[in-house]
């Protein structure tokens, strides 16, 4: 396959995607010659992200989301997103349930000490709720029709005081018990 320099991803990082995801040799290799097209200097920046995101959510303020969506994915924190970090980000929110809620938890674990806190739960809920057009957030439920409201409501099925954290198992387990929960954690604007 050769390597990154020869305009090929290398075939450590394509062995431990093949191992560590869903995709084949053929669709990394795919996945990889669209990626360095988009991106010539091998990297995402959160500029380029938040882009990707605004075309996603053309009538929402989609920024502090994507920003949060950018750090969970920017897992050696260098400020970008490799080739790698990308496949990965794209595994895990195109995969089942268990793998989403392992990424939901890292995108609501804002300080990453392996914990959520009702404060990280607030700051997600308002980056969510920014997404949801304005004509749509009038239709909402009177409980959860503003951020404040909606953070209350996800951290009430949780079981814990507002001073309490969280832990992942318990995340998991909470929205995976609770279909409104699962709501909660997500916008889709195809509902």
């Amino acid at each position: 396959m050769g390597n990154a320099k020869s305009g090929a991803v290398s075939k450590e990082i394509l062995e431990d995607l093949k191992l560590n995801t869903k995709f084949s040799e053929e669709e990394l290799c795919q996945w990889y010659e669209n990626f360095q097209k988009q991106c010539p200097t091998g990297r995402i920046s959160p500029e380029e992200f938040e882009k990707i995101y605004d075309r996603f959510f053309p009538n929402s303020d989609a920024k502090a989301y994507a920003q949060h969506v950018f750090r969970s994915f920017d897992t050696n924190d260098d400020g970008t997103l490799d080739f790698k970090e990308y496949i990965i980000a794209l595994h895990m929110t195109s995969s089942k349930t268990a793998l989403k809620l392992e990424w939901a938890f890292s995108l609501f674990d804002v300080d990453k000490d392996g914990y959520i806190t009702k404060s990280e739960v607030k700051e997600i809920c308002q980056s969510i709720f920014k997404l949801i057009p304005k004509e749509k957030q009038a239709l909402l439920p009177s409980d959860e029709n503003t951020p404040e409201k909606r953070s209350d409501k996800l951290w009430s099925y949780f079981d814990k005081g507002d001073n309490e954290r969280l832990a992942e198992g318990e995340f998991i387990k909470g929205v995976t018990e609770n279909e409104d929960a699962l709501r909660l954690i997500q916008y889709d604007p195809q509902n």
